[in-house]
């Protein structure tokens, strides 16, 4: 009988401490909750009347139309709430096209925004650990000691595909015309084996190759493609309808109206070549309203839980002027209670800044096509929107916003 009782009592205490680990792990799953899958509602969300239009926006941009040679599609919005958008100018100077509020435009670096989201939701499935080394995906990548953290971050030390890729075509005599795929690139590297910038984790050195890599490992994962993953788990949950991933290794010719334009001048219309055939640091196309969306979305929790995107947006480099640093996949502002997550866009034409203040609820987009100095003068809109100064010249020292 005093057997029989010790037995109920040890598997009562069993059931007892069974029961109260049940019971932490369910409360650290509540405190961590998984991103909704709800539908956003993207009519309200974007819904906004010319009639309402902020006069101080509007006069600031008209002005750097003016004076500046802005050419492209702006959204500022506010706790919620879009201020103010317009489309100025042309899509395509050739053809006197003029730009619509829903005009495709190829975003260039800020993709990298979307790219880390896409290896953070693959972190968070448990499909990949960010101090994974790339040759775990990749044994013929070239390179010991790079991690996907360190991509993730610009502190691989690689040397920058694009300029590798286009010397090694020139001297081949290969044809130009057609992209090469993310899978064609990393064979490239792995045959040639281009002598790296430096030592892996030794100091911030941005560059292409960080993120071309990071989206072939989103392929290499998920056995999609970086566009079919992309439409999949970031675009369509987010609600973004007019977005994305365009490769020239994919299509003859981009489907979209908007063509870039170089050197500040109408004449350089820009042709897409083999270069816009990687994707991931590159190659997605969207709007000032879904990059609106995708705010919205990474600020509801839609594709990512709230602490994953905060561990984005820790300064992982050496302040620059003692406010400018980079996360996951995000350009960093910082000043006392204030911090601006942001990306800036420069690629055969197109040239783009997308500013998140997290604080303020406050969003700017925009998207040029025509790669000027426009957008290195908007003291005057920061101030207008309550935004701080994003500009590096703006505090101490020399320099303007980083470009790409």
């Amino acid at each position: 009988m005093r057997f029989v009782y010790k037995t109920v009592l040890a598997f009562t205490t069993f059931l007892l401490v069974l029961t109260s680990c049940s019971s932490k792990q369910n409360d650290k799953a509540a405190n961590d909750p998984k991103p909704t899958t709800a539908p956003p509602d993207t009519k309200a969300l974007l819904a906004y009347n010319p009639k309402d239009a902020d006069k101080r926006i509007d006069s600031f941009m008209q002005q750097l139309h003016k004076t500046r040679g802005f050419n492209g599609n702006v959204l500022v919005a506010k706790h919620g709430k879009i201020i103010y958008e317009n489309a100025i100018g042309w899509a395509d100077y050739l053809h006197r096209d003029s730009l619509k509020i829903n005009s495709q435009f190829e975003l260039a670096s800020v993709t990298k925004t979307m790219t880390s989201t896409a290896i953070l939701m693959l972190m968070e499935q448990g499909k990949l650990k960010l101090d994974d080394n790339v040759k775990k995906f990749f044994p013929d990548f070239p390179y010991d000691g790079v991690t996907i953290r360190l991509l993730l971050t610009h502190r691989s030390g690689m040397m920058n595909y694009v300029y590798f890729t286009d010397d090694l075509y020139r001297a081949q005599h290969w044809d130009q015309r057609k992209g090469i795929s993310n899978a064609d690139e990393m064979a490239l590297i792995a045959k040639y084996k281009p002598r790296p910038f430096n030592q892996p984790d030794k100091r911030f050195l941005y560059n292409n190759s960080n993120f071309m890599v990071l989206g072939s490992i989103v392929e290499k994962v998920t056995g999609q493609s970086y566009a079919d993953f992309m439409m999949a788990h970031v675009f369509k949950p987010a609600g973004m309808a007019h977005t994305a991933v365009y490769s020239k290794a994919v299509y003859s010719k981009i489907p979209v109206d908007v063509v870039g334009h170089d050197r500040g001048q109408w004449r350089y219309s820009v042709a897409q070549n083999f270069l816009d055939g990687p994707v991931g640091d590159k190659g997605i196309y969207s709007t000032i309203g879904d990059l609106y969306l995708f705010d919205r979305a990474l600020r509801a929790g839609r594709l990512l839980k709230q602490a994953t995107m905060d561990s984005a947006y820790v300064p992982r480099n050496p302040m620059l002027h003692g406010h400018f640093s980079y996360g996951y996949g995000w350009r960093i502002f910082e000043a006392p209670g204030k911090q601006v997550i942001y990306h800036t866009g420069w690629w055969h034409g197109f040239r783009h800044i997308y500013l998140r203040d997290i604080k303020d609820d406050i969003t700017i987009v925009l998207l040029s096509n025509l790669s000027n100095g426009s957008l290195l003068k908007l003291d005057d809109l920061f101030n207008i929107v309550g935004m701080p100064v994003v500009r590096k010249s703006a505090y101490k020292g020399n320099g303007d916003t980083s470009d790409d």
